[in-house]
């Protein structure tokens, strides 16, 4: 480092790399337990691909009862809540007003981790330079995670890492290749259109690459470099251009550059073939924004102690040390993108996954380097099985769990595998109590929940308490419903001390009182704006105000909760403890999958 630039040190007890929404919930999900975070980004803002400069949408497990929760919903209950029109810009204040809240967080954004120092097989601090401040920052800690997708401390500290796609005779995977090579999934860049009342002319400019008709996609065309006609009908509900996608067959880290400029000059040119070239309906629809930084599939994946293959992800994933699950199919990107080549036009081939497959924490552990953990796009898979894990909302459930799994190994002073081999129990247990479900592991009622008698009946008390928060069959049934102006009434023999109550509401599996457009309904995020556009709201079904009583005296009320897992400090004694329902967000009655003590 030059000595004439500011360095700065810091000492804390877990280092974050990425500050995407695996990077973010890893970092929050340790500090909320007291762990001190270190968090270097080195975008201005956080979100990574879901985030403002890259607005890919976030996407999960298919099913309607198979929406990820935990931190990943408490975000989208917050960017509802807050933001019902979706501006992008305020969902990134959003998720940074999550971690900003946050003291035992430090942010250091616009900062790119460089270098890093080693202890034998352990990390002992990262180098990283913020280009804002024209600073160096040395940061020492006991773990470090890297959730930066690209897997950036795998060439700087020598940990194991895989890259490219798989041959068949490896694993026996049916998406793997005959022969292994480094060919990857691409990356891509899109655009943002508002409707308006009147015509709205475009003049693309200069490097824009010219699509005449549609055809000149198709490769019908004697100089159409394209591989085939995609789906470019944009509207509130419509297509996101997702396949203006390079680059899986050149190198994703070393040529992004390269590739952005040809992505640039790609989606300016398909903007310009709907608006100009063809009639598509579109003159009255204004181009609003187009991404400079491409969204990335795939690069680096890191090597645990265990690798999750394609047999996993179709089977289920039946692990003992679940700690998060994925459900989107095996949507396996063409490498070549939309460009034309001699092997396949395809752009991508995909396998469905019929039910939820869980995830094992020995994928987020380095197999080789003792303190280093990874969550993201980046885990320990292979790439097949990396064509379903990569979506966002799966990556935030990973990046929740390591973080938990961070603070757990740091608070027992152990190192990562130690959590698996000693505390795995209390990993799941913290991940289930934070909201998260695990589909094959039920969430264990705390021992003063169960010794208390409540004013419901026996199957309803069975139901309340079967640790599973939320439907799991056709007919959607599960919890208990109660009527405003109800209570649930825990009462116990002697005074006993409460530490706190944990609620968990109906979020609205359905979504059809959240959104009246479809693709909001998946995930409230917005990318095109029809006239048809409605802003979200609230679940109907969440309460929106209670009251808590200790004893006969209120020690608790609310009066626009907004969120569907509700964790409420008691610290006292007492013999009763009624929670009286007073109003929802709209729905006639109140559903709760769970109401215990914790």
């Amino acid at each position: 480092m030059n000595p004439n630039l500011l360095h700065k040190e810091i000492e804390t007890e877990l280092c974050v790399i990425g500050g995407g929404l695996a990077g973010c919930f890893a970092a929050l999900s340790a500090a909320r337990r007291g762990t001190r975070v270190v968090l270097i980004q080195d975008r201005p803002m956080l979100g990574g691909n879901a985030s403002s400069e890259i607005r890919m949408w976030v996407r999960g497990a298919r099913g309607i009862y198979n929406r990820e929760s935990g931190l990943i919903s408490e975000l989208e209950e917050r960017n509802i809540h807050g933001n019902p029109t979706l501006v992008h810009s305020l969902f990134d204040a959003t998720l940074y007003g999550m971690l900003y809240e946050n003291s035992n967080i430090r942010l250091l954004l616009n900062t790119s981790c460089a270098d890093a120092e080693m202890d034998g097989n352990r990390i002992r601090s990262v180098s990283a330079w913020q280009g804002t401040t024209y600073t160096w920052f040395t940061v020492r800690a006991d773990i470090f995670i890297d959730c930066s997708g690209d897997s950036i401390l795998a060439p700087l500290t020598g940990a194991k890492y895989r890259h490219g796609r798989e041959a068949k005779s490896e694993f026996g995977e049916t998406l793997a290749q005959d022969t292994a090579d480094s060919s990857t999934m691409g990356m891509s860049v899109i655009l943002a259109a508002r409707e308006t009342d009147r015509p709205v002319k475009f003049i693309p400019p200069s490097f824009a690459t010219c699509y005449p008709t549609d055809a000149s996609f198709s490769g019908d065309e004697v100089e159409s470099v394209h591989a085939q006609t995609r789906n470019h009908t944009v509207g509130t509900s419509k297509c996101n251009l997702w396949w203006v996608e390079l680059g899986g067959n050149m190198d994703s880290i070393h040529d992004a550059d390269r590739l952005r400029d040809k992505l640039l000059a790609n989606i300016y040119g398909v903007w310009d073939h709907i608006k100009n070239r063809g009639d598509h309906g579109m003159e009255n629809w204004d181009l609003e924004w187009v991404g400079f930084l491409p969204g990335k599939r795939e690069s680096r994946r890191y090597v645990g102690d265990i690798i999750v293959t394609e047999h996993d992800v179709v089977s289920g994933g039946h692990f003992e040390d679940e700690i998060a699950y994925g459900g989107w199919p095996m949507d396996d990107h063409n490498p070549y993108g939309m460009e034309k080549n001699p092997f396949s036009n395809v752009p991508s081939v995909m396998i469905p996954v019929d039910e939820p497959y869980g995830l094992p924490y020995r994928a987020l552990y380095s197999k080789n380097i003792e303190n280093l953990m990874f969550a993201g796009r980046n885990i320990s898979v292979t790439h097949a099985a990396l064509s379903s894990s990569r979506v966002m909302a799966t990556c935030a459930l990973l990046g929740q769990a390591c973080g938990t799994a961070a603070g757990i190994a740091l608070r027992h002073g152990c190192m990562p595998r130690g959590v698996y081999t000693d505390h795995l129990t209390e990993l799941q247990d913290a991940l289930l109590e934070d909201g998260v479900f695990l589909p094959h592991i039920k969430r264990r009622v705390s021992e003063q929940t169960m010794r208390a008698r409540l004013n419901i009946g026996d199957a309803e008390r069975e139901t309340l308490f079967n640790g599973t928060e939320r439907p799991r069959t056709a007919d959607g049934e599960n919890g208990i419903v109660q009527k405003t102006g109800d209570s649930l009434i825990f009462t116990f023999d002697e005074p006993e001390q409460i530490g706190a109550l944990r609620l968990r509401f109906d979020p609205d599996y359905s979504r059809l009182s959240v959104s009246d457009n479809y693709k909001m309904r998946i995930f409230a995020m917005k990318l095109h704006t029809g006239k048809d556009f409605e802003p979200v709201r609230v679940a109907s079904t969440i309460v929106k105000a209670f009251k808590v009583y200790a004893d006969g005296e209120e020690i608790y009320s609310a009066d626009d909760n907004y969120l569907s897992l509700v964790k409420i400090p008691i610290g006292c004694k007492a013999r009763e403890l009624r929670v009286e329902w007073l109003s929802t967000h709209g729905a006639e009655t109140v559903r709760l999958f769970a109401a215990d003590l914790i």
